[in-house]
């Protein structure tokens, strides 16, 4: 992240600026659905923020070589006064607060995975934060549960939800909820 574009987040928190943000949730120890359910509540405390939306819950396969139970996925729906590196700071702090260990191999098993997705119409690229996260756009577990809270959402640099939805194959979801 540039100095810059460093100062410009923090600018919008120091005015009081309300911006939306998305959260990926995810899951698949220790009864994922709880875990997500645990994750949501420990949003709606995040300082200077406020948990608007909360999507279906989603069971999937999980991602990578590592053999291992299905994921439960979710997304939230924020405004936020902090900068997208605060924020993140602040999922990180939620999820080792929910007993999130560090996995053993990449794309292995966890309790909790709270991902930053977007972060109104901010783009950083930087070796601690990449926003919007770099996995969006491929994910069918990350954008059918974007796609509930807000399908005309447009991914700074991306693309809207709903168009990167029609380009890749969501059938290995399955929704677990009312």
């Amino acid at each position: 992240m540039t100095t810059t574009e460093r100062d410009e987040s923090r600018a919008h928190s120091e005015r009081g600026t309300w911006i939306p943000a998305y959260v990926a949730l995810g899951s698949n120890l220790d009864d994922p659905r709880l875990q997500v359910e645990r994750a949501f509540e420990a949003l709606e405390r995040l300082p200077l923020s406020r948990l608007l939306l909360r999507s279906h819950c989603y069971r999937s396969r999980p991602m990578g070589p590592v053999a291992q139970a299905d994921f439960v996925n979710a997304a939230a729906g924020l405004l936020t006064q902090l900068d997208a590196p605060t924020l993140l700071d602040a999922l990180k702090t939620l999820e080792s607060q929910l007993g999130r260990a560090a996995p053993v191999v990449r794309w292995g098993p966890r309790r909790i995975d709270l991902d930053l997705l977007v972060h109104g119409s901010t783009r950083l690229q930087a070796p601690a934060i990449q926003v919007p996260h770099p996995g969006i756009a491929e994910r069918a577990f990350v954008l059918v549960p974007l796609c509930d809270l807000s399908p005309s959402l447009v991914v700074p640099g991306v693309g809207r939800v709903s168009g990167l939805l029609r380009r890749i194959d969501a059938s290995g979801l399955e929704r677990i909820d009312a």
